[in-house]
């Protein structure tokens, strides 16, 4: 019997969800921002961004915490995510890609224990890109 493949389910990682938005600006400008206190207030929450670097953990006033266990400037960082009221981990890929005159922001999590908490992150993903779009192509 065939097993029914639920949208987002992996078989290693629990549920995952991936979100991409090309803006029309360039690369640097855009990983600038995603990592200035404005951006990261965007899409970690509020953190001074000095006290936000590799293998090193952080924590929001929101009360987002995590590890970032890679971090490759102008290209994507990786870290754990998991915010005060959930009971899991997660991890977050977020990655700037540039293509034709654009800049693709990829935002990838794996590690989401179901459906409901990967619907929960799409939402708040779709969220997060459509006020940077906003704020990237207003501001810079």
């Amino acid at each position: 019997m065939e097993k029914t493949k639920i949208v987002g389910q992996t078989k290693d990682v629990g549920f995952q969800i991936g979100i991409r938005k090309s803006i029309p600006i360039s690369l640097d400008i855009a990983w600038d921002f995603l990592f200035s206190e404005e951006g990261l207030k965007i899409w970690l929450g509020k953190i001074n961004s000095n006290q936000f670097d590799l293998n090193e953990t952080y924590k929001t006033k929101e009360g987002v915490e995590g590890k970032v266990n890679v971090f490759k400037p102008n290209s994507h960082i990786r870290l754990t995510w998991k915010p005060k009221n959930w009971t899991n981990t997660s991890t977050l890929q977020i990655r700037v890609i540039e293509a034709k005159g654009k800049t693709t922001i990829s935002i990838h999590q794996e590690k989401l224990i179901d459906s409901n908490q990967r619907e929960e992150m799409k939402k708040y993903w779709d969220k997060v890109t459509e006020t940077l779009t906003k704020k990237i192509t207003t501001t810079c």
